[in-house]
């Protein structure tokens, strides 16, 4: 359901979960081309800090695009600057939580700062803020 600029107010917030497989990690890794080994070899991964692979930080905020586009404020908003901080690793067979809240609205051009954070069992993982452009209704 999307909703329109007038639908929005602070601390409207929204959630997308998934829980991450090896088949996510390997088509991120053939779509990007980033192939880096922390994510996709296990002996190499498990001789570093991590003790094994560790997801991609953009396959987890890629997450971020799900609960903006298709739910806050979802379909017909557009995307227009993303800050990110990545704060802790994200490992094969979490479920991240996604969330999106509104923390600005700026009416004269109908845009909408939200505060993006990525949580797995309750733990930040990723925080942010992102700027979208929202259509009014009619």
């Amino acid at each position: 359901m999307a909703l329109f600029f007038e639908d929005l107010t602070i601390g409207l917030m929204a959630e997308y979960r998934k829980t991450i497989t090896e088949t996510d990690v390997v088509l991120f890794a053939g779509l990007t081309g980033d192939n880096n080994p922390m994510h996709i070899d296990e002996e190499f991964a498990s001789g570093t800090r991590f003790g094994g692979r560790i997801i991609h930080g953009m396959l987890t905020a890629s997450m971020l695009s799900s609960v903006i586009g298709m739910k806050l404020p979802g379909p017909g908003c557009i995307y227009m600057a993303q800050n990110l901080r990545f704060i802790k690793p994200v490992k094969i067979g979490d479920t991240v939580s996604a969330q999106a809240t509104v923390l600005e609205i700026y009416p004269e051009k109908q845009r909408v700062k939200l505060l993006t954070e990525c949580y797995v069992r309750g733990v930040k993982v990723l925080e942010g803020d992102a700027l979208v452009w929202v259509p009014k209704r009619g």
